[in-house]
């Protein structure tokens, strides 16, 4: 049997494959389960400082399993299958770790969220952000419509969900919520991208991933007192005084997160 998700990790870096190449990598709720726990392991590995999450075959990620969607008979069992796929976005959410979103052919409905609800994407020139529930008579569920109306104007939100809108790669860059444009092999190019994480400081970057992912909900008093006690932590650390070394001696620092 083919794994749903195969990790292999290397030079700091977890790659994270959604394997249901078959099925264009639609999110079962195996799938969901299983990619939840590589995050989760991931997250905890000391020698990991960056996931890249890609999916297998032809696709990042069709979506919400619509095939599954037979087996549900009542509200109840909508209900519990939403929980258990909905943890999806709070695990990427809540990792301590960047995770970038390597993306070709498509993303769509419940794909293009868990892309959005990661750190960075990397997406291939030709790759689409589809937004079909309006297709199947659903709204966007993962958090779409929130994280979406995060990055584009609510009312271009409003048209592309009620549309079923296909963003193009290059719209995306253009909106704001693709950070680079691939040219050929999007998880090569992803990890080109994954540098910058690599060799920056592996104990200052979760914070600012939680500053970031929570400064909607922050007042400025109660962000103030965040940043003010996290620098008092960071000015502690070796990698501040070796990036303080640095700096005089003209170098690029060697952070070792300590």
């Amino acid at each position: 049997m083919t794994e749903l998700i195969q990790v292999k990790k290397e030079n700091h870096i977890a790659y994270i494959t959604m394997n249901r190449p078959d099925k264009l990598n639609a999110l079962s709720e195996e799938l969901a389960t299983e990619l939840n726990i590589a995050i989760k392991d991931a997250d905890q590995d000391p020698n990991v400082k960056v996931m890249i999450l890609s999916g297998a075959g032809r696709s990042f990620c069709a979506g919400g399993d619509i095939g599954s969607f037979q087996q549900i008979h009542s509200v109840a069992d909508m209900l519990n299958h939403m929980q258990e796929v909905v943890q999806i976005q709070n695990t990427i959410q809540n990792a301590q770790k960047y995770i970038i979103s390597a993306v070709h052919g498509y993303a769509a409905g419940a794909g293009f969220s868990v892309a959005l609800a990661t750190d960075f994407i990397v997406a291939h020139r030709d790759a689409k952000f589809a937004i079909s529930f309006n297709h199947i008579g659903l709204i966007p569920d993962l958090g779409l419509v929130k994280k979406l109306s995060e990055v584009v104007p609510p009312h271009l939100a409003k048209e592309w969900i009620s549309s079923a809108k296909e963003v193009s790669a290059e719209e995306g860059f253009q909106r704001g919520f693709v950070n680079k444009i691939a040219e050929g092999d999007v998880v090569k190019e992803a990890t080109e991208f994954a540098q910058f994480i690599i060799s920056g400081p592996p104990i200052a970057n979760p914070f600012v991933k939680y500053l970031v992912n929570h400064a909607h909900e922050l007042t400025n008093e109660t962000n103030q007192m965040l940043e003010s006690t996290m620098q008092a932590l960071l000015f502690q650390t070796k990698d501040h005084k070796e990036g303080v070394r640095a700096f005089f001696e003209k170098r690029k620092p060697d952070f070792k997160g300590e």
